[in-house]
């Protein structure tokens, strides 16, 4: 299989690694991109844990979050010019409360609600937003959580670039743990969990993981028998940076999420349980356009 400029260059990204490393990881494994992803961090040339997701649209991530109800939507356009128009960011908050104030779960069903004050749908009034501002637009994705007891707190960064979701379940309706929920959620934001906790990690990746950590030992010069027990620590230390319940806390490092949770428990004398959470960053696994690779191309040519 030719190995592309692209592909190199998409290799890059996700990992880091030097160009001719990420070429010659792609011809060992026939320009599979997650295969050439393990052999470069089997040979440590890589610290991803994972593909990061490929940013190409611009748009809008909004959230918004009321008692125990948080909605987060993500409105794609073709530039960041429209993402600063005013109209499209009163159209994207608009969808976002449709979004709050109703039972909705997809896109499809979004589309056929009636959007507010303009006798259309949301359909209708994006077909609209698009003839009105002359550019396509698309209402990607949503995410609606209904907390059956608790609180789901909000969080949005960067003017629209991040949103994120957080549901607290509790029987105390203290406005500490609102608080504590922000914070998670700022949290999120900023650290990018991949996962809830332990339990939510599929073993498949957890036997990638540890095989990946086993092979980087013993070509490391590792006896066997001391093998497994680096595994272990290493897998703990891989769980503290997916695992959002063991990540170290962006507001206080020396706890984790989880212990200043116990604390909140503690303090308000009620469980309070960290369920779920929702983080959208705008245009993430959308596979960009790139127009020119001259660079890499000649470079590679070298």
């Amino acid at each position: 299989m030719s190995i592309t400029a692209a592909m190199v260059s998409e290799l890059r990204k996700a990992t880091g690694a030097g160009m001719m490393d990420c070429k010659k990881a792609l011809t060992e494994t026939g320009g599979n991109i997650e295969e050439a992803i393990d052999f470069l961090r089997k040979k440590g040339l890589s610290a991803a844990a994972k593909k990061s997701g490929r940013v190409a649209s611009e748009g809008i991530v909004a959230a918004a979050s009321s008692g125990n109800v948080g909605a987060v939507v993500e409105v794609n356009a073709e530039t960041d010019f429209v993402a600063k128009n005013e109209a499209f960011q009163d159209f994207v908050n608009g969808v976002r409360d449709i979004v709050l104030a109703n039972q909705v779960t997809d896109v499809e069903a979004l589309g056929a609600l009636d959007y507010p004050g303009t006798g259309r749908t949301v359909a209708e009034e994006l077909t609209h937003q698009i003839a009105t501002i002359g550019e396509n637009m698309s209402i990607r994705r949503l995410e609606r959580i209904d907390a059956e007891e608790g609180v789901v707190a909000s969080y949005v960064h960067g003017a629209g670039k991040i949103g994120v979701l957080v549901e607290l379940k509790t029987a105390s309706q203290d406005e500490r743990v609102t608080e504590l929920g922000k914070q998670i959620a700022m949290h999120v934001a900023a650290a990018s969990p991949q996962y809830l906790n332990r339990d939510a990690v599929p073993a498949e990746i957890i036997d990638k993981e540890k095989e990946i950590m086993r092979v980087k030992a013993l070509e490391s010069g590792k006896p066997e028998n001391i093998v497994e027990k680096i595994i272990v620590g290493q897998i703990n230390k891989f769980f503290g940076e997916v695992c959002l319940v063991e990540q170290a806390f962006v507001i206080d490092p020396d706890q984790t999420v989880q212990k200043i949770v116990d604390a909140c428990s503690r303090e308000l004398g009620t469980p309070v349980v960290l369920s779920r959470y929702a983080r959208y960053q705008l245009g993430e696994g959308i596979e960009k356009k790139v127009d020119d690779f001259a660079a890499e191309v000649a470079a590679m040519s070298k």
